[in-house]
């Protein structure tokens, strides 16, 4: 008020009519610290009761840390991870333009097949097509057949079994992509005489890509733990490797130690990648958004104009 009456005043000097600094009152996170503390206690006594337990035997995690074996079965499962996801994803474009397509038989298969493969735990999928040789002991076409045992391996048991699964959840993602098109794209592309595969492989997809990329990312994370449940056919990879030793060695504990330590390396660097092609994909969108990282946030206060300081 002291400010509008100066300004008002004839006559008064250019400094006495200058608004007055605000004074802003910082943001105190008090709830945010109090919190922080009960999750530091509670985390640093969990850590501290599982790193002095006499009962896990660090040296040999330590031992079977960096184990040729280990490492063999860490190529297994991110070898199935990578073939799984191309053949899922390569699945999935077929299945999601199938069920988007106008002919019903297409569309009826494409919604059979999610109904199937989304419908059953991934687990009975792995042991079904691993013993697959009980119901159909040979594989072949007249005379040109081979026992269904030495052509499907646990490998491509597993292999079979993820990508088949994938594929079902991958054709959710991309149908989602190309719906988020405008149809106006579509019309425009019919308009200049393209045909309905050229118009979805030059004009619809490249666009869905912005909306199927990051949550392709997440399935490839979500896959590389799945194939952890392969151990029950025997495929070798991680997770396989690491109770095998165990098993043996009667230190499961330990070695289940070893499997996630390597679990947590992949998936943090894929989660890295993630990160990074999302950013890449979402630029020129509102999805861009300069974000505070939590810590900033708890040790700094925002000021009035919504900085830190």
């Amino acid at each position: 008020m002291s400010t509008t009456s100066s300004l008002e005043t004839p006559g008064a000097p250019a400094a006495a009519r200058a608004p007055e600094p605000i004074k802003a009152v910082p943001i105190r996170h008090y709830g945010q610290w109090a919190t922080a503390v009960v999750v530091i206690a509670v985390v640093g006594g969990l850590a501290w009761s599982v790193g002095t337990n006499d009962a896990i035997q660090w040296n040999v995690v330590g031992d079977y840390m960096f184990r040729p074996e280990i490492f063999h079965g860490i190529g297994i499962t991110l070898a199935l991870t990578a073939f799984s996801m191309v053949a899922g994803v390569i699945g999935g474009i077929l299945l999601a333009v199938m069920r988007l397509s106008g002919n019903p038989v297409l569309r009826t298969v494409s919604a059979g097949y999610l109904w199937i493969f989304r419908g059953t735990p991934v687990l009975v999928q792995i042991v079904i097509w691993f013993n697959l040789g009980l119901v159909f002991p040979t594989i072949g076409i007249g005379s040109f057949s081979a026992s269904t045992n030495d052509l499907i391996s646990p490998f491509g048991a597993a292999l079979l079994a993820l990508a088949l699964n994938e594929a079902a959840y991958m054709a959710e993602i991309v149908r989602g992509g190309i719906l988020s098109v405008d149809p106006g794209q579509t019309e425009a592309a019919h308009a200049l005489g393209y045909s309905g595969p050229k118009t979805m492989r030059l004009i619809v997809l490249p666009q869905a890509m912005r909306v199927i990329v990051p949550p392709t990312g997440n399935e490839v994370i979500t896959m590389l733990k799945t194939t952890a449940l392969v151990y029950a056919i025997g495929a070798q990879d991680l997770f396989t490797e690491a109770y095998n030793f165990g098993s043996k060695n009667f230190t499961l504990f330990e070695m289940y130690l070893v499997a996630s330590f390597w679990y947590l390396v992949m998936t943090t660097v894929l989660t890295t990648l993630q990160s990074r092609l999302e950013k890449k994909y979402a630029k020129g969108s509102h999805a861009v958004t300069t974000r505070t990282g939590g810590i900033t946030r708890l040790f700094f206060l925002r000021n009035a104009e919504g900085g830190l300081r």
